[in-house]
C-alpha cells in the first residue's frame, strides 16, 4: 500500500512554497522536492495583510483562493519530478500561509491562508490543513508544530540536542536523551526582520550569507533595548509572528544608527533570543537561517562549547525539514494519531490535528 504524501509550507519569510514529496514506508525518504515561488505581486498583496489591518474581506477572500491554487501548482510540480502520479499519493498536508497568530485571549485563534478547497480540486489529492486551530481550541498555542517531528526524526539516545528552524520566526526543539518530554517554543524573529531592513535599504529579499551584517558593528545599547521585550522574558510554552516582529516594532526602538550596524545587531538579536533557553550538547540548525553564514558564526561563537551544525548532519536537508513536517502530519492525521502538544504548545489533551478535505 502507498506510504507517498506531499508536504506544502510557505514560512513566515514568505521566500515561496516548499513542496517535498516524501515515502513513509519504511523510513522518512524524500522523494522529490520542488520551491515554487511567489510572483511579485502576490508576495506583496500577502505581506499587506500583516501590515494593513484594515484589509478587505474581498481582498482576503480573492488571495486565500490565489494562495491555494499556488499550492496546489506546487504539489504538481513536485509529482511531475517523480515518477508517481496522483493516484499514488494518499494525501497532501498544507500548512498554508500564517497571516496571524493571536493565541492569547477570549478569542484565541491562529489564521492561515491557502484554500485547501482549491489543492484537492486541482490536485486530485486528498488534502489536509488548518492543523493549528484544533490544538488551540484545547488551550495549546497552535505552534510550533516541528517539535513533534524533530523529536522523531533527530533524537539521541545518548546526547542532547536543540534542533533550531530559523524562518522568519525562529523556534527551537530542546531534545533530551532520557525520556523527558520534548520542549519546543518560538524564540522570537529569525530571519523577518533582517530581510525586513535589508529589503528597505538595499531593496534586495535577504543578506546573502550575512555579507551586509558582516559589514556593521554590533550596537549593544539598541541590542539591550531590543532584548528587553517582554516577549523574551515570558515562560514557554510560548510563540509569536511578524504581528508582533515587524518593522514598525523595530523601527521604534531606532535612532541614529547606520543601516549596516543595524542589521548586523539584528542577526545579534536573532542569536542571543536563540540561545537565550538552550542548553544542549548539539544545536542543529534549520530552514533559510542555516545558509546565512554570519549568522551561523554568531551561533558557534556564542553557543560554545556546543556544538552547531546544519541538521544535514543529521542526513536532514534543511529547507526540507518544514515541508516535510506537514507530509509527516498528514499521514498522522490519516492514521487517527492524537497529538500530544502539552509540553510544546502548552494543549490540555492529545488532540487530532488538521481538517480532511475529500477529492
Amino acid at each position: 500500500m502507498s506510504n507517498l504524501y506531499i508536504g506544502l509550507i510557505s514560512g513566515t519569510s514568505m521566500d515561496g512554497i516548499e513542496a517535498v514529496l516524501v515515502d513513509f514506508s519504511e523510513k522518512t525518504t524524500v522523494i522529490a522536492a520542488h520551491t515554487e515561488p511567489f510572483p511579485e505581486a502576490l508576495k506583496t498583496r500577502l505581506e499587506a495583510l500583516h501590515t494593513d489591518p484594515s484589509i478587505s474581506l474581498l481582498e482576503l477572500g480573492n488571495i486565500d483562493v490565489m494562495l491555494g491554487k499556488a499550492f496546489a501548482q506546487a504539489g504538481l510540480a513536485v509529482l511531475n519530478k517523480s515518477p508517481y502520479s496522483a493516484k499514488d499519493i494518499k494525501a497532501i498536508g498544507s500548512h498554508g500561509q500564517n497571516i496571524y497568530h493571536h493565541p492569547h485571549g477570549e478569542t484565541p485563534f491562529s489564521l492561515q491562508i491557502g484554500n485547501p478547497h482549491w489543492i484537492a480540486e486541482i490536485t486530485g489529492i486528498k488534502t489536509i490543513a488548518d492543523f493549528r486551530q484544533r490544538d488551540v481550541a484545547s488551550g495549546g498555542q497552535g505552534a510550533p508544530l516541528a517539535p513533534l517531528l524533530h523529536s522523531t526524526l533527530m533524537k539521541s539516545d545518548t546526547v542532547n540536542r536543540a534542533i533550531v528552524n530559523i524562518g522568519g520566526i525562529a523556534n527551537v526543539s530542546l531534545l533530551p536523551h532520557n525520556h523527558e518530554n520534548v520542549i519546543g517554543f518560538d524564540t522570537g524573529p529569525g530571519n523577518g526582520l533582517s530581510d525586513a531592513w535589508i529589503l528597505k535599504h538595499k531593496n534586495k529579499p535577504f543578506d546573502h550569507n550575512g555579507t551586509w551584517a558582516a559589514s556593521g558593528k554590533v550596537n549593544k545599547p539598541l541590542l539591550e533595548k531590543l532584548l528587553n521585550a517582554p516577549y523574551f522574558s515570558k515562560s514557554i510554552p510560548k510563540s509569536t509572528g511578524k504581528e508582533y516582529f515587524n518593522l514598525a516594532w523595530l523601527e521604534k526602538h531606532l535612532t541614529n544608527e547606520s543601516p549596516e550596524d543595524v542589521q548586523a545587531t539584528l542577526i545579534e538579536l536573532t542569536a542571543h533570543s536563540i540561545l537565550k533557553h538552550i542548553k544542549a550538547d548539539e544545536i542543529y540548525i534549520c530552514g533559510g537561517g542555516v545558509y546565512n553564514q554570519y549568522l551561523m558564526e554568531r551561533l558557534s561563537i556564542l553557543a560554545a562549547p556546543s556544538t552547531v551544525q546544519s541538521t544535514a548532519a543529521l542526513g536532514v536537508e534543511p529547507g526540507q525539514v518544514e515541508a516535510i513536517l506537514f507530509a509527516w502530519l498528514a499521514k498522522c492525521r490519516l492514521d487517527y494519531k492524537k497529538m500530544n502538544t502539552a509540553s510544546i504548545t502548552g494543549a490540555r489533551k492529545p488532540v487530532l490535528l488538521g481538517t480532511i478535505y475529500e477529492v
